[in-house]
């Protein structure tokens, strides 16, 4: 037979598109359309059914950006009608290749109650099943004139990104306002056809492939194109065959499951978001209604929370939908954060809230985390996730990779401290699934880890902007259930995936460490206020519960929990994985420097108000400090502050520069502020290498391919201008025994830096306190340090521990790593010596290895500081900027992580009478406090939080200054555990393994 492969395909797509799928609908009727544009913010839904509404032409423009527009739409269902599904089609001017990206609406009924969304897959609504004639239609829709900021070149600087730079001019066109009948067999035909198009399409040549191209022949043929509706179901018959044949026993296995990723900001406000959530879970609990197959997953409990609060009705259709097992509460966590930069309380805390709210809510616990789309997944998180009691981790950005390849798709994660958890990655790449036939080729195709291991998951929907699972995707999935050819397709609840997939592979693959995304690096840097804000708010936060526990066991102070709860909740929702990253637009960014102001003063004012009750009336000055370091940092708790009796710094300058120096290091300073010799004394030993200098600004031309705040380019290297020059340079001298240089640098014309570095006596630390006015565009600014240090490692600090790297580029996955992350420090040392940088608000840096004939290494470590990008927000980062880092020369892992802690959780002076012992104490070496709180449910009980911090093995006890009914070992979210280690002594013994957290929770006593 002669090949008509071509001819059978185009034919079958021609009539697909240009008279089948035109011809689902039919009999449209033109609806009256009213409307009203709001001048300001949106309203809630009973004010807009309660406007006043003006005559509407369909075909208008309408819609501002970040606009609203009440629509009011009416319609007399015909008389000949009666019994058939009648829908209402609206088009607002949709572009099918934006849907989560633009215009969206909400459909209302007049008493209030939602129907579904509008958006540009989803653009009909149901009016009724079995339609009576001359029925009258009232609907309403919230409007939302969303401007799209991903055009065709995605990366173009936009004002449109905030409402106070935004254009007022219309921004779409409305089409369509049409009743109209559903005609069912065409809208079967269309997506027997589509379905069958896709799968020939990746099908070899063989005989599935040409039964499949007969079949639609043989179905076009019974096809009238003059009366699609009346031989539609003639020509589905003519398929049956081709979509009855089932797949093979081998098949690969999709559990699928609805989706929409909904980013809780990023190209559009908090604000819209919450609307978005609403709109998508509308129409997913529609599609559950008419599909009886399907179920829907969603994370992030702020999420249900906004629905809550502001939608109740479909909270409470969502809480039914849960109870059936049709809606799914997925990964246990407030927001899908990002994973890299919240410190380990903070991650702690988005598993108590999360959970927390899942548990009360519906009466269900997340099994597993689901975290599809952060930037990177810290080496800490697989003992984090199992002690908050999770079994599973599932991600897919890892696909998303510059250079290397992922070894595996199920395998087991192991973090810095030996735990393991299951993990998944899909095949299919995405966590925006269509169903295609593309996609689920590929997900077989390249599912790495078949030898053993059966099926993957596919989360099917749009996403980032919402808009989730059509009706269309659970037409092919019924259709793809057992199609010979194809994998196989069942809805699934991840839990039964990963419960089967952990039977089937019980000796997974292992991949020990950070899971490192070979992308989005900037994201460590972008919008420097962010991360600002996040590392202040959370240490305060810790350091908020810590007195406020402490005052409640001394005396009747009464724990703000109502207060700290919201405090947190705003700090969880800020890490969401487009905030903290700094990739949100501007309104974004602009509102959440205001919430971390607020935030910050809060916190602050509850830490007064508990250190006032704690140390009571008086004039006294009390220290206290919230931290403790053992042999370094003292206890926490307060005592009258002493003066200062150490030795003070010496200040020495003479033509070659100036020369800070107290009992323990010697720094000099170049005449231009550079750094060119600083020596332990008790050592002799030289930190800086030879010839080179330390606090070295360099700024870097930063233009990447893509995703501006985004990404770091491995090129920005190759052009670098030093920041030598210098406008003034004074040292001084102050009264407390400390010494302070201070230098003003311009760094261009526009932009200037002033850094105050000071010594303190008997420390070790060189501490640089930097403003930065920064107007420079596309520019990367880092310090740098060049060390006369042969490290084969850098140490980085990361949840509950740290973690190393090596310093060369031997493999591609090495060289990938050319700006890693860190937390409060890092440490560069060789056995025997070594120097840490710690920061306060710098989560990038990256380290080079220079080698000279004489095999000298010098190792340079450069913290990242600023960048200036222009996509999504145009003025990234422009302004004043405060950072804080230093220098701890001569120090092992412990100094250095004792010096970042107190940069971060300084101590304070108050007023008061009377100095007070800490709560709970700590000795053993590399054991640190992490928080001490009560407990969340309220009891009265003390959570306190601890770990081991250098990577070892560590003994030592735990005590409590308080009468307690007893101690048991709890959860990170505070649940007790079977079996666990418990007591009656206030004095805890301790033996931790390296990095190992543990929670204890303390039944306190109320006996007089």
């Amino acid at each position: 037979m002669h090949d008509q492969t071509s001819l059978t395909v185009g034919r079958a797509r021609r009539v697909l598109e240009e008279r089948i799928r035109p011809a689902i609908h039919s009999s449209h009727r033109p609806a009256t359309v009213s409307f009203h544009e709001l001048p300001s913010e949106p309203i809630p839904a009973h004010e807009g059914l309660a406007l006043d509404y003006e005559p509407f032409r369909v075909g208008s423009a309408w819609g501002a950006a970040w606009g609203t527009t009440w629509f009011q739409v009416r319609a007399t269902v015909p008389a000949g009608w009666s019994g058939k599904r009648v829908e209402l089609l609206v088009d607002l001017g949709f572009d099918v290749s934006k849907t989560g990206f633009q215009c969206e609406g909400l459909v209302y009924r007049p008493d209030g109650s939602t129907i579904k969304s509008l958006n540009p897959r989803n653009q009909w609504v149901p009016v009724a099943e079995s339609a009576a004639g001359g029925e009258e239609v009232l609907l309403f829709i919230e409007a939302a004139s969303n401007p799209v900021l991903l055009e065709n070149h995605p990366f173009l600087p936009t004002r449109e990104g905030d409402i106070l730079t935004s254009s007022r001019e219309p921004l779409y066109r409305t089409r369509r306002f049409d009743l109209a009948v559903l005609e069912r067999d065409v809208y079967e035909l269309a997506l027997d056809l589509d379905v069958l198009l896709e799968l020939q399409a990746e099908l070899p040549e063989g005989t599935r492939r040409a039964q499949i191209h007969q079949a639609m022949d043989d179905s076009l043929d019974e096809l009238d194109l003059q009366d699609i509706a009346g031989t539609a179901a003639a020509a589905r018959a003519r398929l049956v065959p081709a979509l009855s044949a089932p797949a093979s026993a081998s098949a690969h296995a999709l559990s699928a499951i609805g989706h929409a990723h909904i980013d809780s900001a990023w190209l559009w406000p908090v604000r819209e978001t919450m609307r978005k959530v609403a709109r998508t879970c509308s129409s997913m609990l529609e599609l559950i209604d008419e599909d009886p197959d399907f179920i829907y997953g969603m994370s992030s409990a702020q999420q249900y929370k906004w629905l809550k609060v502001q939608y109740p009705e479909i909270f409470a259709r969502i809480k039914t939908a849960v109870a059936n097992g049709r809606f799914l509460p997925l990964g246990g966590m407030w927001v899908e954060s990002d994973t890299v930069m919240p410190s380990g309380e903070s991650l702690v805390r988005q598993f108590l809230y999360g959970q927390g709210f899942f548990r009360k809510e519906f009466g269900v616990s997340c099994e597993g985390v689901w975290l599809p789309d952060s930037f990177g997944y810290s080496p800490a998180l697989p003992q984090l996730t199992r002690r908050a009691g999770f079994e599973w981790f599932f991600t897919q950005k890892i696909s998303w990779n510059q250079v290397n390849r992922f070894p595996h798709h199920s395998f087991s994660w192991e973090g810095i401290d030996g735990s393991r958890v299951f993990t998944h990655f899909p095949p299919m790449d995405t966590y925006n699934g269509q169903l295609s036939g593309a996609e689920v080729a590929l997900a077989e195709r390249q599912f790495r880890d078949a030898r053993a291991a059966s099926g993957s998951i596919a989360p099917v929907g749009w996403g980032d902007g919402g808009g989730g699972t059509t009706r269309e995707m659970t037409g092919k999935a019924a259709r793809m259930a057992d199609l010979e050819g194809n994998p196989t397709v069942r809805w699934e609840h991840p839990n039964d995936f990963f419960g089967r997939a952990r039977e089937e592979y019980a000796q997974p693959p292992v991949w020990v460490g950070e899971l490192y995304l070979e992308l989005h690096r900037a994201t460590l840097t972008s919008q420097h206020k962010m991360k600002a804000g996040n590392r202040r708010s959370e240490h305060l936060l810790v350091e908020a519960e810590l007195w406020c526990t402490t005052a409640a066991q001394y005396g009747d102070f009464a724990y703000p929990y109502d207060e700290l709860d919201a405090l947190w909740e705003s700090v969880l929702l800020h890490q969401f994985h487009d905030i903290l990253p700094g990739t949100s637009i501007a309104w974004v960014h602009r509102e959440a420097v205001t919430e971390y102001e607020r935030i910050i003063a809060a916190t602050q004012l509850i830490i007064e108000r508990a250190l006032g009750s704690l140390a009571g009336p008086g004039d006294k000055l009390i220290s206290v400090n919230p931290t403790t370091v053992a042999g370094i940092v003292p206890a926490g708790g307060g005592r009258e502050a002493q003066p200062n009796r150490l030795p003070a710094v010496q200040v020495i300058s003479d033509d070659s520069g100036i020369r800070l120096l107290n009992d323990l290091v010697d720094i000099r300073f170049s005449p231009e502020g550079l750094i060119t010799s600083a020596v332990d004394l008790a050592t002799g030993r030289e930190a800086i290498a030879p010839g080179q200098v330390a606090n070295l600004l360099q700024l870097h031309q930063d233009f990447p391919n893509q995703w501006d705040a985004w990404d770091v380019d491995r090129f920005y290297r190759n052009r670098v201008t030093d920041l030598r020059g210098v406008t003034s340079m004074d040292a001084t001298e102050n009264p407390d025994g400390s010494a302070t240089l201070e230098i003003v640098r311009p760094i261009s014309a526009d932009s200037t830096v002033r850094q105050s570095i000071v010594l303190e006596p008997g420390s070790r630390t060189l501490s640089f306190h930097q403003v930065t006015d920064w107007h420079e565009t596309e520019k990367f600014l880092k310090v740098a340090f060049a060390l006369d240090i042969r490290a084969e490692h850098t140490i980085a600090e990361t949840q509950f521990g740290h973690f190393k790297r090596v310093t060369h580029a031997n493999t591609s996955w090495e060289a990938a790593k050319f700006e890693t992350s860190m937390h409060r420090f890092i440490q560069v040392e060789e056995p025997g010596f070594g120097v840490g940088l710690v920061n306060d608000s710098s989560y990038g840096y990256d380290v080079t290895r220079q080698v000279d004939e004489q095999a000298n290494v010098t190792t340079t470590a450069r913290l990242s500081l600023l960048r200036a990008p222009r996509f999504p927000d145009p003025e990234a980062d422009q302004g004043i900027h405060e950072h804080r880092y230093g220098m701890v020369v001569g120090a092992d892992i412990r100094q250095t992580t004792a010096a970042g802690i107190s940069l971060n959780a300084p101590g304070r002076l108050v007023p008061g009478g009377n100095g007070f012992d800490p709560l709970v104490s700590i000795d053993g070496e590399g054991l640190l406090l992490s928080s001490v709180k009560l407990a969340a449910d309220r009891s009265g009980d003390v959570i306190v939080r601890l770990y081991e911090s250098l990577g070892r093995r560590s003994s030592g006890s735990l005590s409590i200054n308080a009468r307690i009914n007893g101690w048991t070992t709890a959860s990170l979210i505070e649940d007790l555990l079977e079996d666990a280690p418990g007591g009656s002594d206030t004095t805890v013994p301790l033996e931790l393994k390296p990095f190992e957290v543990r929670t204890l929770r303390f039944k306190m006593s109320t006996g007089a």
